[in-house]
């Protein structure tokens, strides 16, 4: 094995590396473990929230694979933010920002230590996109496991995720439901470890990494709990063993095919409006052309097949149970929209591994793609004198196609939540939350508190939400996010005011904001950014260095 050790040599090996020699064994590793490849576990493991809560237990299994394989293991951990638990908060804005401190990271420790390959284990909505930039990055020998999907709460005959609880809070504030029905549905909604169970942005992104081939395929969805994710994990651990054989390298998977694919799976799926984002910034750091225009051409030709949440009626689990992403891939590859020559870990191609996929007889949540369930994909991408770089609607989870009302404005996402939850929004109204974008926010937080309390109130198909910030993969309603150029850059989003009429217009592609030009240059007179929240620290420096939406907010 010491022909594999191209890079840990430099730390393990001659008579001037004994002092790091005598290091690690104080560590345990012993002078055999040092001769073999070194290979870095990169953890994405917390004890808060059930996300992540798992992966010690996927790391140890992980680790046995390499072992078993001839390579020795050096586990690592970095952060992680739960999006469920600091949505609606200030804590959101540090959601965004962890995805480029777990990139950040993982990319120090693995050039710190000089790592042969690497394996990254992630859970959650910015761990999965974060260990991607990083094996881009990096372009050793890698390759990511995701710790899968929470199953299922159960209330009675109904199943449960998270978004449920955030739509009783709108049910609750508008009196469609009582006290003792809130708390149940907040008691019964998640069950154990696991990410959140629909098809919001952290199983969106672990299908991506399936489509795109940085995950083996079939292995992600796999639910967290299943005894059959730690035997895939083992296998995860020998399988990255075989990559260093090949010298098989992220930049070799993460090709221009292997993108369209992993929209093609986003626009299947009816997946979060985040892969647009995370996949913008993934492109930069892999060297493949790729722009937000992009993903409205691949979704205007695929159809939406999957009956998921936060839209349908079934699970991340239950997609598992019909056939899972194999036989999704296959249904796809037989239809033509899908590039089969492209690789994967695995070491096979797109079309070799999609061969393997079969249906579960009697499944009903993938949908032949003769009967769709919409005849086109999930995500639209708007423009217009409101969003001139771009705003990203999801299609997936409305039928309306024309809306138009008036504005009602609000600076910060926590003024908007009361108006809402205080019975002031009202059928026909366009709320507009601006300043909370990559730079104004910073960190663009994620509306679902707002959204799913106006999905509770029951105006899901009556009001329209527009903002500079994001929308969480569990949104459903009229929502327009993403826009740019932002309100702290002095996007167009920064000078609506409160009745001022928008246009979503989803089949000309058009958001627009009926101002004159003599009335806009009125207000443009003397504005400038509000004051920074934050003038120190992490959340100050990432406001500084970080680009627009439409480019992946990305800080590199």
């Amino acid at each position: 094995m010491t022909e594999l050790k191209k890079n840990s040599h430099a730390i393990t090996t001659g008579p001037n590396r004994a002092p790091a020699r005598a290091m690690l064994k104080a560590a345990g590793f012993t002078d055999e473990d040092l001769r073999r490849p070194i290979i870095g576990v990169a953890n994405t493991w917390i004890e808060i929230g059930p996300c992540n809560y798992h992966l010690r237990r996927l790391s140890h299994k992980i680790k046995e694979g390499i072992r078993a394989a001839g390579g020795t293991p050096m586990e690592f951990n970095t952060v992680s933010i739960s999006d469920g638990i600091s949505m609606g908060s200030e804590g959101m804005k540090a959601s965004l920002i962890s995805r480029e401190v777990v990139a950040d990271s993982i990319e120090l420790v693995a050039r710190g230590n000089h790592f042969d390959g690497i394996v990254c284990i992630s859970g959650c909505d910015k761990t999965n996109p974060g260990v991607m930039l990083a094996l881009a990055r990096l372009d050793i020998p890698g390759l990511a496991l995701y710790g899968g999907s929470i199953n299922p709460g159960k209330l009675g005959e109904k199943s449960l995720t998270i978004q449920d609880v955030f739509e009783a809070v709108g049910a609750y504030s508008s009196g469609k439901i009582s006290q003792e029905e809130f708390d149940a549905v907040e008691n019964h909604a998640c069950p154990g470890a696991g990410a959140c169970g629909g098809q919001f942005t952290a199983n969106t992104m672990s299908t991506i990494m399936e489509f795109i081939g940085i995950s083996p395929i079939g292995y992600n969805s796999i639910p967290a709990m299943s005894e059959e994710k730690d035997s895939v994990a083992f296998e995860t651990g020998k399988l990255i063993m075989q990559m260093l054989k090949q010298d098989l390298r992220p930049k070799q998977i993460y090709t221009r095919k292997a993108f369209e694919n992993a929209i093609t799976s986003v626009a299947a799926t009816g997946g979060s409006t985040n892969a647009v984002l995370h996949l913008l910034a993934l492109a930069r750091e892999a060297g493949v052309e790729l722009h937000i225009d992009d993903f409205d051409a691949i979704c205007s030709k695929v159809p939406l097949i999957t009956d998921v949440k936060p839209f349908g009626k079934y699970m991340a689990a239950d997609m598992h149970e019909a056939g899972g992403i194999p036989f999704l891939m296959k249904r796809l590859l037989d239809g033509g929209y899908l590039h089969g020559d492209a690789m994967t870990v695995n070491g096979k191609t797109i079309k070799e591994v999609a061969e393997t996929g079969h249906e579960t007889p009697g499944q009903q949540v993938i949908y032949p793609l003769e009967k769709p369930i919409k005849p086109n994909g999930g995500l639209v991408i708007l423009h217009g004198n409101l969003s001139e770089e771009g705003g990203v609607h999801k299609a997936a989870a409305n039928n309306v196609k024309h809306f138009e009302g008036p504005a009602k404005v609000f600076e910060r996402e926590e003024d908007a939540m009361k108006a809402v939850t205080d019975n002031k929004i009202v059928a026909g109204d366009v709320v507009v939350i601006r300043y909370e974008g990559p730079k104004g926010g910073p960190g663009m937080r994620e509306m679902l508190g707002v959204t799913a309390a106006i999905a509770g109130a029951g105006l899901s198909d009556g009001v329209a939400l527009l903002t500079d910030g994001r929308f969480s993969g569990a949104t459903r309603g009229i929502s327009v996010g993403h826009i740019a150029p932002e309100a702290y850059v002095g996007g167009m989003i920064a000078f609506v005011q409160d009745g001022d009429i928008i246009t979503i217009d989803v089949d000309k592609r058009e958001l627009r904001v009926a101002i004159s030009a003599e009335e806009l240059s009125k207000r443009k007179t003397g504005w400038s950014a509000p004051e920074p929240r934050y003038k120190r620290g992490v959340m100050a420096k990432y406001a500084r260095m970080v680009s627009s939406a439409s480019e992946g907010a990305i800080t590199g």
